[in-house]
């Protein structure tokens, strides 16, 4: 704006190009605004670089990958690098076992967890809060220290070597993170609906899942969407109690892939192989956080800030 009150061309200009929710803010809230967007645009660059160089390295030649220095864009894409590798690898074996136990584990957490959490949130019973310390202080114990009797008492049951010890013990309500994560998205909803379901003669089971459970699905989506991602890339579970090569998940079974790609007498060519398996199963979990990331931020929103 200048002296005289009317602004100049240039102003006028770029006014008209701002958004109409920007032209009212002070003259230094616009270039913070964008060296906001820059920073945010550089990072997501950084978080994204190790994504785009494994695709890149997939459809690369067997020595382009080994080029210095290095290049994003292949000379020559290799299209048939990928179909090959997943041929190879079995992909769709390895897919049809880990979204197993992927399913098997999110119906257990969500029934369990869930049940749990509404008792801790919504019941009244004697000694309630220091239960619920006593379950969340289970998050410090590592699952290491409990790894070597759960294998005993899975062996005794004659469970090795099957998918039993990655599914069942999911429906005891195990993970204290999600018990936690569940009872302060409860706790935000207000009693008088358990009353009003209660005068009309609703039990508590049937509170739970006609008024509490249709409120909390962005938490539940929050669940599911940290259940699927801490399975997908689960190895150690899955190599401890999984013997059969044809029972392997996708983690385990790129460990095997490798391993066996890198025999003596092998040459450069199974790093691109190597590269287009693990490129396919980056992919799968980025796209389906993709298309869920809004109830993700909504469940982990309102169950943190109105807990």
């Amino acid at each position: 704006m200048s002296s005289s009150g009317i602004a100049s061309p240039a102003e006028s200009a770029l006014a008209n190009i701002l958004p109409r929710s920007w032209r009212k803010r002070p003259w230094w809230w616009v270039p913070g605004r964008i060296l906001l967007y820059v920073g945010v645009a550089y990072m997501a660059y950084i978080f994204v670089w190790p994504l785009l160089w494994l695709v890149s390295s997939s459809l690369k030649g067997p020595l382009e990958i080994y080029r210095f220095p290095p290049t994003l864009i292949p000379d020559s894409p290799e299209w048939s690098n990928i179909p090959t590798a997943l041929a190879d690898f079995n992909f769709l074996r390895g897919l049809q076992n880990t979204m197993l136990i992927v399913v098997g584990v999110l119906v257990g957490r969500l029934v369990s967890c869930s049940l749990v959490a509404y008792g801790f949130a919504r019941l009244e019973a004697p000694y309630k809060n220091p239960l619920f310390v006593i379950v969340l202080s289970t998050m410090m114990l590592p699952y290491y220290v409990t790894l070597i009797p759960q294998f005993i008492l899975f062996k005794e049951i004659g469970w090795l070597n099957t998918f039993y010890p990655l599914i069942v013990p999911s429906f005891f309500a195990t993970n204290a993170y999600i018990i936690f994560l569940l009872r302060q998205f409860f706790l935000t909803i207000p009693r008088e609906y358990d009353d009003a379901a209660e005068i009309d003669g609703c039990n508590k089971f049937g509170i739970y899942w006609r008024i509490i459970l249709p409120q909390v699905f962005p938490a539940l989506g929050v669940v599911a969407i940290l259940t699927y991602m801490s399975e997908w890339n689960d190895f150690l579970a899955p190599l401890i109690y999984l013997n059969d090569q044809e029972k392997m998940t996708l983690a385990v079974a790129m460990k095997a892939y490798q391993t066996y790609l890198s025999q003596p007498g092998s040459d450069v060519i199974p790093t691109v192989y190597i590269m287009a398996v693990a490129s396919m199963m980056t992919v799968i979990p980025v796209v389906v956080f993709f298309f869920a990331q809004r109830y993700f931020i909504q469940g982990m929103v309102i169950s943190g800030i109105k807990g």
